[in-house]
């Protein structure tokens, strides 16, 4: 299992879905799924190669809904620690 870390950007998103309980219920699902194991199947990650971290670390891109319009997604890189991951942001396919 990975520790999640949300910037203050994601977390203002995530505490912004309180109000909508439908996709609130997605975005925890594959929050979920992320800790427990990045490269779950129904996540689809795979690199997002316009964005890198702080670091230069590679930026990956994890499918929240897929085959809907402005489907949700989650952006993420490894670290700053060993077993960590830290969300960047959360949000509509751009």
């Amino acid at each position: 299992m990975f520790q999640l870390i949300l910037t203050r950007d994601a977390q203002k998103v995530l505490d912004a879905l309180e109000s909508s309980a439908a996709r609130l219920k997605r975005v925890r699902k594959a929050l979920a799924q992320l800790e427990a194991n990045p490269r779950h199947p129904g996540l689809n990650s795979h690199p997002f190669y316009t964005l890198f971290g702080p670091l230069g670390e590679p930026i990956w891109e994890s499918y929240i809904e897929n085959q809907t319009p402005k489907a949700w997604r989650i952006w993420w890189f490894y670290g700053p620690e060993q077993r960590v991951i830290t969300v960047v942001a959360l949000g509509e396919h751009p």
